[in-house]
């Protein structure tokens, strides 16, 4: 029984040199498409995270008192 190759041979893959150059090269020419936000933008947008986080503690604190109060009477009115 003879078999044929399902597929031809093409160029030799690139070593791992090779590929890690290729790749950094790759990785630097996507990094110069980059649009990097001015000072004064990253300055902004970190006080608006900043900001938010806070309004999200204190909700979530707001919450789980508001639960923990509520269960405490349900626990009073049970026992």
């Amino acid at each position: 029984m003879r078999t044929e190759p399902t597929a031809e041979k093409g160029e030799a893959r690139p070593g791992p040199v090779q590929s890690i150059r290729g790749y950094i090269k790759d990785v630097t020419v996507e990094m110069s498409k980059v649009s990097w936000p001015s000072r004064a933008e990253l300055r902004q947008h970190t006080i608006v995270v900043f900001v938010m986080v806070m309004l999200v503690v204190v909700f979530i604190g707001i919450v789980d008192r508001g639960l923990s109060f509520a269960f405490e009477a349900l626990l009073k009115l049970v026992s």
